[in-house]
């Protein structure tokens, strides 16, 4: 049993099998000769063996080599791709992608806890995605999920996240007490590049409607978010949100996140995770790597890998209590599943 946990709660399958992109292609083709296709599910033959050769010199070896224990891992965000097809295109590639994540938590389960996609197809109900994530929990034993707030890919057709369009996967994450982590997919927008200013521009949008809004907390009381990339822009201008917030006479900021929206650590310099924790409450941070993800290449001003984000937590000058509380224990209140799943594999 391990007290001392490192559990990364932001990572992506980033490095499939190819036959994952085949059978996604065909679905594009199969698009190109019909918009309306109504796809069915079929198969991808995947071996378990392919799997842990994607895995065993890219992710696990990263998890050794920086000392973290345990990475909450979802499909690849950028390939998700709401936008692409009709609502039977997103159901059966988010189940494909949702179950390969299933296969590598049962093949490595002390390394791997599962984070569900959602099949959020622009224009369609989301009682589909409510239905997914209940499966992933329910049968798959996943802790969360991925919400993108733009399934449209940069061009922001959906309602605000706290319109009730949302409120049936809300419904749905709150009767089975489990968080979103917010996070949109590829830009089709040439005006919205994906993961410069798409993903962090939909980070900062999202805190935005989530600490505006007057009525969603009240009407889901446990409900709980995960901005990512260390909240986009949202705490180098903390000044300007706690003084919009002021403006139109909602509470002090702290109390709006306060138990509903936390931030990752996936910034990717000393300097932006200092300002992080200066600024956001201890008790509203989750550490995060998202390695192999947007960034991959090492620093030239420091010799280290842009990612490795446990280095910049080390270093911090938090005291050692804060730094377990960041590497562990705010994941484990935050995903309330998380403990189960632990004791399960035998890592508490």
């Amino acid at each position: 049993m391990n007290s001392n946990l490192i559990i990364d709660c932001h990572g992506h399958y980033t490095t499939a099998p190819e036959e994952l992109g085949e059978y996604r292609e065909q679905q594009k083709a199969d698009l190109e000769i019909d918009p309306l296709f109504q796809h069915i599910k079929g198969i991808i033959d995947i071996s378990d063996d392919q799997i842990r050769d994607s895995l065993e010199g890219a992710q696990l070896k990263l998890q050794n080599e920086r000392g973290t224990d345990v990475t909450i891992f979802s499909p690849r965000a950028s390939w998700m791709g709401h936008h692409i097809g009709n609502q039977s295109t997103s159901k059966f590639w988010t189940e494909h992608c949702n179950d390969l994540i299933y296969r590598i938590t049962e093949l490595y389960p002390q390394n791997f806890i599962g984070g569900a996609q959602l099949p959020q197809s622009p224009g369609s109900s989301i009682e589909a995605s409510a239905t997914e994530l209940e499966r992933c929990v329910t049968e798959l034993g996943f802790v969360g999920c991925n919400l993108s707030p733009d399934p449209s890919g940069g061009h922001w057709t959906a309602p605000r996240l706290d319109d009730e369009y949302w409120y049936p996967i809300y419904e749905k994450m709150s009767e089975l007490d489990v968080p979103a982590m917010i996070h949109v997919s590829a830009s089709c927008n040439h005006c919205m590049d994906t993961t410069g200013s798409h993903y962090l521009g939909a980070d900062t949008a999202a805190f935005q409607h989530l600490m505006m809004s007057q009525t969603l907390f009240k009407d889901f009381p446990d409900l709980k978010y995960i901005i990512p990339h260390g909240g986009g822009a949202v705490p180098y201008h903390w000044g300007r949100f706690r003084g919009l917030a002021d403006m139109i006479g909602l509470s002090n900021l702290n109390e709006i996140i306060d138990r509903h929206i936390y931030f990752d650590t996936c910034v990717y310099h000393q300097e932006g995770i200092d300002l992080l924790l200066d600024v956001i409450p201890t008790d509203n941070i989750l550490f995060a790597s998202e390695m192999i993800g947007a960034v991959r290449g090492v620093d030239p001003t420091t010799g280290y890998y842009f990612d490795d984000t446990k280095r910049y937590i080390d270093d911090s000058a938090l005291d050692n209590d804060k730094k377990q509380q960041l590497f562990s224990g705010n994941a484990r209140k935050v995903f309330s599943r998380l403990d189960n799943r632990l004791l399960e594999v035998g890592l508490l």
